[in-house]
């Protein structure tokens, strides 16, 4: 669940491709370049290397599915680009 105006982080992963299922709401999504709406009963896929972003730009909460695939789903597989929460990576992030 993504709150109204919130944002993950601009984040990629090595090992790991994600498949996004928006059930409720609408996703704006950052995919490398590219910047589009995903809404309800529909979604997009993630590949690995892709540097991505999801937002809510919505009134009420997103809810959404995310299925992860790749050769290692672990949490250290972030390398964040940009994060309102401050939790970048001295090597990236500065």
């Amino acid at each position: 669940m993504v709150r109204p105006g919130a944002a993950l982080s601009l984040q990629m992963h090595h090992h790991r491709a994600e498949h996004w299922v928006v059930v409720k709401g609408t996703a704006r999504v950052v995919r490398d370049h590219e910047e589009f709406l995903v809404t309800e009963n529909q979604s997009t896929y993630i590949p690995v290397g892709v540097r991505h972003r999801l937002e809510n730009p919505g009134l009420i909460p997103l809810e959404m599915i995310e299925v992860q695939s790749g050769s290692y789903p672990g949490e250290d597989d972030i390398t964040r680009f940009e994060d309102i929460y401050r939790r970048m990576e001295p090597s990236v992030g500065g």
